[in-house]
């Protein structure tokens, strides 16, 4: 029989690429999702990549208790993938306290519901920032927690909860995903990444000066003792996040474990600039400005503690990465919206 995983946040960016990742291995799932950084038509857009649609959608907060009782009631939830955060670094500055309200008290109400209702297995979505502006390279998870931003550190408490309360009830079995730098695209060109707002990170950023809605790339800081000056990152596929999810489902044992999601590789601002371009045939007008406050030179995952507990490794490169976001991108313009302004009949 298929299990049923309830996915927070399912509408956002990795969430709805690991929601088609479930379907498409016949998982049912279910998802809540309050819309603050995702839009409602990625769940439509769900169902056409992965060829059948999520059996139920609940639009609203996690701290709501009555709503997750409801949930948990109405469907016999057998795992949790728990993506639903809010995840800008620099607005967790400005606003902290709404980021360990949101972050912290959702996910704490989460395991209070799952264990009222008897749901004992539980994949966090987890962030490579939690290590900090650490000069280790590659980066394991025995490196210590050194979250330098509100952010970071909310998700560092959440996976301390997590711990604690896995020592607290035997039964629960949980894993923290800390992947690192997720970009690309469903490969069917549906699903893609839609950030609210002018995007945080390089690719998302990248996809939009190259259909035209901005008009250069800022790279911050060309004087980093990398090999052309520019910050180095783990760039990983988003559909091997979505699958490194799915398989942390299957691999569940006893208590509380952490896995870093990455490729090992590192590529510089420049060179994923320079993939795009070779990949896709497109110019990025790009434009060095000074450093970035918080950026390290490098951060790069040591993939080995789950390439040797499940034999997991990613499958998809760069030219990958770049194509597939790419492909999202020129079909979607201005991401999801872009159906609301040039389909047939709409207004």
């Amino acid at each position: 029989m298929s299990q049923t995983v309830l996915v927070t946040g399912g509408a956002g960016f990795i969430g709805s690429h690991t929601c088609a990742e479930l379907l498409e291995h016949d998982y049912e799932v279910v998802v809540v999702d309050d819309f603050s950084n995702s839009s409602a038509l990625a769940l439509d857009r769900i169902a056409a990549a992965a060829g059948r649609p999520i059996s139920a959608f609940y639009e609203g907060d996690l701290r709501d208790a009555g709503l997750l009782k409801w949930v948990f009631t109405q469907h016999p939830i057998d795992a949790v993938i728990h993506f639903a955060a809010k995840k800008a670094v620099g607005e967790s500055v400005d606003i902290p306290l709404e980021y360990y309200d949101i972050n912290v008290s959702a996910t704490t109400s989460l395991l209070r519901t799952m264990l009222a209702h008897g749901v004992h297995k539980l994949v966090f979505s987890s962030s490579c920032s939690i290590y900090g502006q650490t000069e280790t390279v590659p980066l394991g998870e025995a490196e210590p927690a050194a979250p330098t931003n509100p952010y970071a550190r909310s998700k560092w408490f959440c996976e301390n909860i997590i711990a604690d309360a896995c020592l607290r009830y035997p039964e629960l079995t949980a894993v923290a995903l800390r992947y690192f730098n997720p970009v690309g695209a469903h490969s069917s060109g549906l699903l893609g990444e839609d950030p609210t707002g002018v995007p945080n990170n390089v690719m998302p950023y990248m996809m939009q000066v190259a259909v035209g809605r901005r008009p250069e790339l800022q790279v911050f800081g060309d004087d980093y003792a990398t090999d052309d000056g520019t910050c180095v990152r783990d760039y990983i596929h988003v559909m091997d996040v979505a699958d490194g999810h799915r398989v942390a489902l299957e691999h569940l044992g006893a208590g509380f474990e952490i896995f870093n999601l990455g490729t090992g590789v590192g590529t510089s601002v420049l060179g994923l600039v320079q993939a795009f371009e070779d990949a896709c045939d497109v110019t990025i007008p790009a434009r060095i400005v000074g450093r970035r406050a918080g950026d390290v030179p490098k951060l790069i995952a040591d993939p080995g503690k789950v390439a040797a507990a499940w034999g997991w490794r990613t499958t998809r490169d760069l030219h990958a990465m770049v194509r597939d976001a790419w492909a999202f991108q020129r079909r979607n313009p201005f991401g999801y919206a872009s159906e609301l302004t040039t389909s047939p009949g709409r207004v």
